[in-house]
């Protein structure tokens, strides 16, 4: 049972790179649970999907019978950060993705899927995150087989560009990027994530990124 006042950040662990966002959250000091079924969704306030496979991970939200009571969150209001193939199921519209794929359209953006390339074309690159802090040193971006955004809506945040592309953007209680925080020993995004839904842990999150 958790205590009273305290929130449940779930992590969706269907498949990917689950087991590292819970990590960085965990080592925050949130509360955490890994989501496979309704049921697991149902006592969370917040959730992390992480990077993986996109079309996978669509096919398995609906064999699982995630995917519509995970929509109805989204739609009502629950936080959720979506890295990489998080960020393609939560986005408007997919490009060259597959037909029976399916997505949340939480987040007004076109995204590419593999934009920056396949496999052998990952890459490593520090970026500037202006909301971290004026005197913030560069967040260093993991991107694998990232997908690349190619619109970008009103009302959408931009808070990371690579070469002048979006990466890192923000629409209400939905956050994405195109590459994989959970990967680069930094706990920075994280903690952006809980405190821009969280006053009453910003505090105790805030002292322990910048801690560890």
């Amino acid at each position: 049972m958790q205590p009273e006042g305290s929130m449940m950040i779930g992590v969706l662990a269907l498949q990917g790179a689950f087991a590292s966002h819970q990590q960085r959250l965990t080592e925050l000091g949130a509360l955490t649970r890994q989501v496979r079924t309704p049921r697991d969704l149902a006592g969370v306030d917040a959730l992390v999907m992480p990077g993986g496979e996109s079309t996978t991970m669509s096919r398995l939200l609906t064999t699982s019978e995630l995917f519509d009571p995970l929509g109805e969150r989204i739609a009502g209001g629950m936080p959720v950060f979506g890295t990489c193939a998080g960020m393609i199921l939560l986005a408007t519209e997919v490009l060259e993705g597959r037909p029976d794929q399916r997505s949340y359209g939480a987040i007004d953006i076109t995204v590419q899927r593999n934009g920056y390339g396949r496999q052998l074309d990952s890459f490593e690159t520090d970026l500037v995150v202006p909301e971290l802090g004026p005197d913030a040193t560069p967040f260093h971006g993991v991107f694998i087989r990232a997908p690349r955004v190619t619109r970008v809506g009103e009302g959408v945040e931009i808070l990371a560009h690579h070469h002048g592309e979006p990466v890192l953007l923000r629409q209400g209680t939905v956050s994405v990027a195109s590459f994989h925080p959970e990967l680069a020993g930094d706990h920075r995004l994280h903690a952006l994530f809980l405190n821009s839904f969280s006053n009453s842990i910003t505090s105790s999150i805030t002292t322990q990124s910048e801690n560890l």
